[in-house]
């Protein structure tokens, strides 16, 4: 249950009036209806006392008639509200819940980015809104709704009647209705989570068997796959009947509660009128009432029923929520160590200080851009530390901070030249130009129209050297501690090239630079080269 509280706030707090309106009409309705049949009851037990008595020309039958009417019609009226506020307030907060759901994945570091599957991670958000959105039309407000209702009829009956067919109703209600609903919250928990995880499971499953069929069907691997789908979809199928069958037996429950409190109220009211206390009609109106009041419980059934599937994916909601809390504790503590990267594997043994410039050189197939994706904590990083600690040690968002690869493949945007650069940080424009001058691209971008200038799709509108100098004037603008750069001259003829590296050490004094090359590796802005080969 405490999974649900954040989300529940959440939800609320997407649209709070229409919330509040939708469940005081919630509340109108069921009161509507527990007085619609209670007067209904009254009127008909009244008016058949007044023919057996011989008075019924002079019972009253239209005020009552027109109290019927109201009401019928007022309770139509307040179910038509309370069904428009409260289902619009809930689609509203589950766009908002998607959305910010999408933009915590957008959020997550390169390494959880580079581990997750789009598909999964898309059905995987679909499924849990669609779970949550019983939260407050299945559980919350029918919730308090019922409690509200039984609280107010409680009062009334014992105006009207009497305290003891109010206890009577009350009593035979309240207790046994919370045991059926915890029984079944119980119950429906581990199968409720069990059929939407292996759903999703199989789902995927599918979808993989489908993509990888011809590898399948060649490695004679089909049969093999199809058994183990099979087997899934009948433990699905089992959590689904045991899931079913707890429903069931609390709808069997329910409907034997609502038979013994209206026999409550029966037995109540006729003691009342034995004793005279009470007339036959009052005495009646306890029964119906009674009756009425199984409309406060049956929408809940529902609610309970999924709420194991509910509890699941709010956990995972806020297990991602708490996956993504910034932790800098590392990046202020490393921060006292002198080397900036430091590498002890077999073969290499390399300590790169601040300000300090290495070229890693080597034939094709050597290790250079596995190193860096290593250092950049994109892949296995043993033997690596960046300011004393392993980078998969580090908190993504932290390391991103320390350490900027630009990688062969220049990766830009459609939009402005502006836009593509403030992806790396919202920096002026002064800061921009210094950027592309460093890279040597300010002219050519003041040709194609400044930083308004824009690109297509993929950055689709500059040559292959143009977008690899913006995406390394993007890099500058990150301002690392630590910049690896993968090829950063290939492409560009020797003059541009030499500008370029000169740009980004000037524009970086302290920054230490590593950078892979398969030539130009003896430029003076390079400290000293290190062959590789892992």
């Amino acid at each position: 249950m405490r999974a649900l509280l954040p989300i529940t706030r959440l939800l609320l707090m997407a649209a709070p009036w229409a919330m509040a309106r939708g469940a005081a009409l919630t509340v109108i309705v069921l009161l509507m209806g527990a007085a619609l049949l209670g007067l209904s009851g009254w009127f008909i037990t009244a008016t058949g006392i007044a023919g057996i008595a011989g008075i019924g020309i002079a019972f009253d039958v239209f005020r009552p008639s027109a109290g019927v009417r109201f009401l019928a019609l007022g309770r139509t009226a307040a179910r038509y509200g309370e069904r428009l506020l409260t289902h619009d307030a809930t689609l509203r907060a589950l766009a908002a819940l998607r959305v910010t759901l999408l933009r915590r994945q957008a959020r997550l570091g390169a390494r959880d980015l580079a581990s997750l599957r789009s598909e999964a991670v898309l059905t995987r958000i679909v499924s849990d809104v669609d779970a949550l959105d019983g939260v407050v039309l299945r559980l919350l407000l029918p919730g308090l709704a019922a409690l509200i209702t039984h609280g107010l009829v409680f009062l009334a009956l014992g105006w009207l009647a009497s305290w003891l067919v109010a206890w009577a109703v009350l009593g035979g209600y309240v207790p046994l209705a919370a045991l059926i609903f915890w029984r079944l919250a119980r119950r429906s928990i581990r199968p409720s989570d069990a059929v939407e995880t292996q759903d999703q499971t199989l789902r995927r499953g599918i979808i993989d068997m489908i993509r990888d069929r011809q590898s399948l069907i060649i490695g004679g691997g089909l049969a093999s796959r199809e058994a183990d789908l099979l087997r899934l979809d009948a433990q699905t199928r089992d959590a689904a009947q045991a899931l079913d069958r707890a429903d069931r037996n609390a709808a069997a429950a329910l409907s034997a509660l609502v038979a013994v409190a209206a026999a409550l109220a029966l037995i109540s009211g006729g003691w009342l009128v034995a004793r005279e206390i009470a007339g036959p009609a009052v005495g009646a109106i306890g029964v119906f009432v009674a009756l009425a009041l199984a409309e406060t419980l049956l929408p809940l059934r529902r609610g309970f029923s999924d709420y194991g599937r509910m509890v699941g994916a709010a956990r995972r909601i806020g297990s991602g929520a708490k996956a993504q809390a910034a932790a800098s504790d590392r990046h202020e503590a490393g921060a006292e160590h002198s080397a900036v990267l430091a590498i002890r594997k077999a073969g290499l043994s390399l300590d790169l200080e601040t300000g300090e410039t290495i070229a890693l050189t080597g034939p094709s197939g050597s290790g250079k851009t596995s190193l860096l994706m290593q250092i950049a904590g994109l892949a296995e990083s043993e033997g690596i530390t960046i300011l004393g600690h392993r980078p998969d040690h580090w908190d993504d968002t932290a390391l991103r901070y320390i350490v900027t690869m630009v990688p062969q493949r220049s990766a830009l945007i459609a939009g402005t030249i502006r836009e593509n650069l403030h992806l790396a940080a919202e920096a002026d424009d002064s800061a921009i130009w210094h950027a592309l001058s460093a890279v040597a691209l300010d002219g050519v971008i003041r040709e194609r129209g400044g930083l308004d200038a824009r690109l297509n799709e993929a950055g689709a509108g500059l040559s292959g050297g143009q977008a690899r100098r913006l995406t390394l004037a993007r890099a500058i603008l990150r301002s690392p501690r630590l910049l690896l750069l993968d090829e950063p001259t290939e492409g560009l003829d020797a003059d541009t090239a030499d500008r370029v590296l000169w740009g980004i050490r000037t524009a970086l004094p302290r920054a230490a630079i590593i950078a892979t090359l398969h030539r130009g590796a003896d430029h003076l802005v390079f400290d000293r080269q290190m062959p590789l080969n892992l």
